[in-house]
């Protein structure tokens, strides 16, 4: 009976050790065929409230590194490769690619969002996150436009807190088209309803500003009309200048 039991633990260890060879030949086999599939197929996924580059664009990027993985085997395909190329890209804020094992690849983007621009010395755009991202020609987001005597240093301060406010609000982002850097550093507001200019002034207490423009806009201007004024001054406590476009003495609305 023992010699039974021993003969059985023998042939059942063989059987497993025999299973256990044919598993990792057929997994070396199955890779070494895989290894031979060609990609035929690159979907792209774009997530992107601006389309700062289309598929064809991308298609194009990936020729020149010669990364693109269309007639590549999945041996010679770096998915790796990719994610690094594009996630380099100042546009790119999240990449991801991969491939199945049908030799179809996924490439799966999402851009970053431009939150406003400024056009001075440089030409940018500046998105949520405060990075600097090229102007591209042809696309034109609908955010405000800092123009004027405006550097990338001058955002590392209350500027950026400005134009950030105003492009989070839902008033002002609607209603301020340009904020312009004059000469002498004061800030200038161009509405996009209403021929009044807005003078800010410089960015200190630019909430309480804005705060009490919009109560005018709302108690006074719905009333008398928005077109009635070429200037209103934010610069004085408590009030705001309003000067007339016939060229009428200021009037001083209390906040």
């Amino acid at each position: 009976m023992k010699v039974k039991k021993v003969i059985g633990s023998i042939v059942v260890a063989l059987l497993i050790t025999a299973a256990m060879g044919y598993t990792v030949f057929a997994l070396m086999a199955f890779s070494s065929v895989e290894q031979q599939v060609k990609c035929r197929d690159l979907e792209i996924q774009i997530e992107a409230k601006l389309p700062l580059f289309t598929e064809d664009e991308l298609h194009l990027m990936l020729r020149d590194e010669g990364l693109h993985p269309i007639g590549l085997s999945v041996r010679d395909l770096s998915t790796e490769r990719i994610e690094r190329f594009l996630g380099a890209h100042p546009y790119v804020k999240k990449v991801r690619c991969f491939h199945d094992p049908n030799g179809k690849v996924l490439l799966e983007l999402s851009l970053r969002t431009p939150h406003f621009l400024v056009m001075g010395n440089e030409n940018f755009y500046v998105d949520d996150e405060g990075r600097y991202l090229p102007a591209k020609p042809g696309v034109m987001a609908y955010v405000p436009v800092v123009t004027g005597r405006v550097t990338k240093s001058m955002l590392q301060n209350d500027l950026y807190e400005l134009v950030d406010y105003i492009a989070r609000h839902d008033f002002w982002n609607a209603q301020i088209q340009q904020i312009h850097v004059r000469d002498d550093q004061k800030i200038e507001l161009v509405p996009r309803v209403g021929e009044a200019l807005i003078l800010l002034g410089t960015t200190r207490d630019y909430r309480v500003k804005l705060d009490r423009l919009f109560r005018l806009y709302h108690q006074a201007f719905n009333v008398m009309g928005w077109n009635n004024y070429r200037l209103l001054d934010l610069q004085f406590e408590n009030q705001i200048v309003a000067i007339k476009n016939e060229g009428a003495a200021a009037s001083r609305p209390r906040s």
